[in-house]
């Protein structure tokens, strides 16, 4: 019974953090496609008064979804490639996917098993990431940017899990 209360409490937390987020748009990613640098960060706000630091990874994981659809329109269409495409647009937005459904769950096991699943594509995403990458060396650089960012939503997401 003590289990089912803190994964109630973590379903409240994280419906709160989103209604707080919802007003302001702060801690979102930016994805640029003019940057040479690289992604940018738009920190608004750090502060939302309660003491909590602003974090949407609803939208997070939306606008890496988008990336990565824009990402495989500049992959070369060949029988090679065509799979590493189809894979890396169904893993990258699946991850988003897979969030909505844990902040919707039902009971602590279903919390777990959806954000299992956000861990899995996101690490699944790093690996075709890879793979586009040696496929296509001219992408190769806006391949690792996404890897990145993949990369951070692993260890977001495989952090939540450790802890519920």
């Amino acid at each position: 019974m003590k289990h089912q209360d803190s994964t109630n409490n973590t379903r409240k937390s994280i419906k709160a953090q989103a209604s707080r987020s919802r007003g302001a748009i702060v801690g979102v990613v930016k994805y640029s496609e003019a940057s040479s640098t690289g992604w940018m960060l738009n920190e608004g706000a750090v502060n939302d008064g309660n003491g909590h630091h602003p974090f949407d990874l609803e939208e997070r994981t939306a606008k890496f979804g988008e990336a990565v659809v824009r990402f495989s329109k500049k992959v070369p269409r060949d029988p090679g490639n065509n799979r590493l495409i189809n894979q890396i647009v169904g893993c990258g937005t699946s991850i988003g996917a897979n969030y909505l459904e844990a902040s919707e769950s039902i009971s602590g096991k279903d919390f777990k098993f959806s954000i299992s699943r956000c861990v899995k594509e996101a690490k699944e995403t790093k690996y075709f990431l890879r793979m586009i990458a040696k496929a296509e060396p001219s992408l190769a650089q806006q391949a690792r940017d996404l890897y990145r960012e993949s990369h951070e939503l692993h260890m977001i997401f495989a952090a939540i899990y450790r802890k519920k």
